[in-house]
């Protein structure tokens, strides 16, 4: 192991002189202090529990943000990776988040997911340059109620978009204004399933007590499998129990044949502007930047302050300091590359991490 040590402190340790001033990068930093086979077994089971929890929340945000769930998957391991690799916090988890449901409705609804590729990539781009422009300190300037009041807010924005896949409704349409949206829920209550409905309020109940019992294991992983085999159990006994599922509601063409639920092949590399994931695709040029500049402005502040909010509470738990320079360039770094592969905006993600 101690080979194993003094590998990787020589990977890390190279020295650029036009990168002579870029921020440190924590996984560096702990390769410098020195990794032992006790830090690799418990990284091991660490990553196990994450993924367990990571994967199934990209794919169900990705369908909040209303893109295809495989571009959550695709999300959640590129700029996982590429934040877990470049970031200053020892313990971030990256991936999309709740907060960005919000933001990338709009702009699916207006551009298409081509467009929401090509957003990402320019939020990536600014959010590159907020870190090398040592930018990161500047989340300390933030008012508590500020932060109070926009994951609020936020919080009931998605708890109405949660509204119809909770009942099982199916309206006519679904605007993108709060209260149009309510309404519309209203006039399609004459539809809600007693099935999605159960599986929903089980979940839910889980969710919430499950930290009661026992606090080890994580409550999304016990609820997931459990109300999974439950379903699969009384759609077995009782036929009329039917779900809606990522294999019924999503499907992808593959080597000309439709294939339903995630693609059983790895993610293509493309240009994000001609990603016709759903028939849509940009001409990249002013026009286009001009009108996505605005929407990627908000996802990268966004992006910012829920990863250095996260990174700053995982300092607090684990009595770490993480360089939020560094985590503002990984996190650039990860949605840059994310849209080539077709994945979505990412950010820190509080609750994982």
């Amino acid at each position: 192991m101690t080979s194993i040590t003094s590998r990787l402190k020589e990977l890390f340790s190279f020295s650029i002189p036009s990168l002579a001033l870029r921020p440190a990068s924590a996984l560096r930093e702990k390769f410098h202090q020195g990794y032992t086979g006790a830090d690799f077994q418990a990284d091991i089971l660490s990553g196990i529990i994450v993924g367990t929890v990571a994967l199934p929340l990209g794919m169900a945000l990705a369908i909040a943000s209303g893109v295809p769930p495989q571009l959550g998957l695709y999300t959640v391991v590129i700029a996982g990776g590429a934040v877990a690799l470049l970031g200053g916090s020892r313990f971030q988890v990256t991936g999309p988040t709740a907060a960005f449901v919000v933001i990338l409705v709009p702009v699916v609804h207006k551009f298409g997911v081509s467009g929401l590729l090509v957003a990402g990539l320019l939020a990536g781009v600014l959010l590159v340059a907020m870190g090398l422009a040592r930018m990161g300190q500047l989340i300390q300037f933030i008012p508590y109620p500020v932060t109070t009041g926009f994951t609020s807010g936020i919080a009931l924005v998605i708890a109405t978009l949660q509204i119809k896949d909770f009942f099982g409704l199916h309206p006519a349409m679904t605007p993108d204004g709060f209260a149009g949206r309510l309404h519309a829920y209203w006039q399609a209550r004459g539809t809600w399933s007693p099935a999605d409905f159960l599986v929903g309020a089980v979940t839910l109940a889980i969710l919430i007590l499950w930290p009661r019992v026992h606090k080890r294991i994580p409550s999304p992983v016990i609820a997931l499998g459990f109300v999974t085999i439950a379903t699969v159990v009384a759609h077995r006994l009782s036929p009329a129990f039917n779900v809606a599922t990522i294999g019924s509601r999503f499907s992808s063409i593959v080597g000309g044949v439709t294939v339903a639920g995630i693609p059983p092949t790895p993610p293509s590399i493309g240009f994000p502007w001609r990603r016709a994931v759903d028939g849509s695709s940009l001409p990249l040029n002013f026009a286009t930047i001009h009108s996505l500049a605005p929407s990627a402005f908000a996802i990268a502040m966004l992006a910012a302050i829920e990863s250095l909010l996260s990174a700053v509470v995982s300092d607090a738990m684990a009595q770490t300091r993480h360089d939020p320079d560094a985590e503002l360039l990984a996190l650039g770094v990860g949605n840059i590359l994310c849209p080539f592969f077709g994945g979505i905006p990412a950010t820190g993600a509080i609750a994982r991490t």
